[in-house]
């Protein structure tokens, strides 16, 4: 995945995926959805000539292990996942899938147990929450090496800019005032 557009809308309500399939946005996340509705959403995404990345951990119905990620590599076939798990990262890859390790920044012993821990799976993405730090995204930027998208407590264009300026690919919100392309 290259990222060419420093919003990307992490979607949690239908209607906003439907409005997203209209508008020139390259990517959609997909926050919040159960699985009987998960297959049926990637097509349609994938029709309109969207990427849609999905949000293991949020899925409804959904386990995340290695069956669960055999289903979704094999049978739903998004463009990639987001997931906090490494497990599921490490499985994610097997089936080509664009992986975005999810981390929280909690205090420093957080930071550097997840240092160890991309390092080992290799992400290609490293989403960081709150992604309303720019010191902290520039400093994962520095260390890992691994393109940052910056996402959660985003609200306003000014922290939007904020977070792009501190070295931020891109910055994931699910406020829709944001998702002007």
């Amino acid at each position: 995945m290259s990222v060419n557009q420093q919003v990307l809308p992490a979607v949690k309500k239908i209607k906003d995926f439907e409005s997203l399939l209209e508008s020139n946005t390259e990517y959609i996340i997909l926050l919040d959805s159960r699985l009987g509705l998960l297959n049926k959403l990637v097509k349609v995404g994938h029709k309109a000539g969207k990427k849609i990345f999905v949000h293991v951990d949020l899925i409804q119905g959904l386990k995340a292990d290695d069956y669960g990620m055999e289903f979704l590599g094999q049978e739903v076939k998004p463009d990639g996942i987001i997931s906090t798990r490494s497990q599921v990262i490490l499985q994610a890859k097997k089936y080509n899938l664009c992986t975005v390790q999810r981390l929280f920044l909690i205090d420093s012993q957080a930071i550097n147990h997840h240092m160890k821990l991309i390092h080992k799976t290799q992400p290609d993405y490293v989403e960081v929450l709150p992604g309303i730090i720019p010191g902290m995204i520039t400093e994962i930027n520095d260390r890992l090496g691994v393109p940052v998208i910056a996402g959660g407590l985003i609200r306003t264009n000014e922290e939007v800019s904020q977070a792009i300026d501190a070295g931020a690919a891109a910055v994931s919100t699910s406020h829709s005032d944001l998702w002007r392309f």
